[in-house]
């Protein structure tokens, strides 16, 4: 159900951002299985990035797997609306071990649900089975390169997985409730306009923007004093009015804002709604 809604969520965007789009995301799956490939082809770099990513609890396993996820999101999303969705953070920046580290344990993980007979064997063996499992998995996917599918459609079930994986690990990791602030390179960016016509108030402390005035205006158009919404967005990333979501540094938060965003667009286009 997931994965139709983000290709649903997927079909709204126009013919050329479709097109940017997956070449984008077909440049990142050709880096990262190069590099996963070099990874099976050197024993002594497939033993250090096995005993670096064995060394990692589940706590910084859940992490690594939540950064890529969250650079995985961003390049989907980052069309939909690229004032508000757009990257504020590096905070998806990888070092190579860290990134080989979420390649292998994403590829043993696919590798666990197909064929995990692999997996039963010695650990000195591993690496000549997953190689050749490897080489049978890219043969198959002939399709890749050819239409949109077939260079979405695999990254979407990643992304999904890699989704339900750090969903079900959240829950030990993260406070419910928690207030997140904007990021600071987003508040910076905020665009003053000019009040115009007079009247409107701001609700945070409810008093009249005057006319001629310069105001903050949020992505979602809502105006407020600059002197009332900068200390509302130190302590939270959502805008009083519609409680919209600016991004956060927050890794976890990221996830969650990206990804409800990117189901309520596929939602829409389900139903039939205009986006």
């Amino acid at each position: 159900m997931e994965e139709t809604i983000i290709m649903a969520a997927l079909s709204t965007l126009t013919s050329p951002q479709l097109t940017d789009i997956t070449s984008s995301i077909l440049s990142q799956t050709v880096h990262h299985r190069s590099r996963l490939s070099s990874l099976l082809c050197s024993p002594s770099l497939f033993s250090l990035t096995f005993h670096h990513l064995h060394s990692l609890t589940l706590t910084q396993k859940t992490f690594l797997i939540s950064k890529h996820l969250l650079s995985s999101l961003y390049h989907l999303t980052r069309h939909f609306h690229p004032t508000a969705l757009a990257p504020p953070h590096p905070n998806t920046t990888f070092k190579h071990r860290d990134l080989d580290a979420a390649l292998l344990l994403i590829f043993l993980c696919d590798v666990h649900q197909e064929n995990p007979g692999i997996l039963e064997t010695p650990h000195s063996e591993w690496r000549e089975g997953l190689s050749k499992h490897f080489s049978e998995t890219v043969l198959r996917q002939t399709s890749i390169g050819v239409h949109y599918g077939g260079v979405l459609l695999p990254y979407v079930e990643v992304i999904i997985r890699c989704w339900r994986f750090v969903g079900m690990m959240a829950g030990c990791l993260v406070k419910e409730g928690r207030e997140l602030a904007a990021a600071p390179a987003v508040v910076v960016a905020l665009q003053a306009v000019e009040v115009r016509g007079g009247g409107e108030e701001c609700v945070i402390c409810r008093e009249e923007m005057s006319e001629g005035r310069d105001v903050c205006e949020l992505p979602c158009e809502h105006l407020f004093h600059w002197m009332c919404i900068l200390p509302w967005l130190k302590k939270t990333n959502t805008c009083p009015c519609c409680r919209f979501q600016l991004p956060t540094e927050d890794v976890f938060g990221e996830i969650e804002r990206l990804w409800s965003a990117l189901i309520k667009i596929g939602d829409g286009a389900l139903n039939g709604e205009c986006t």
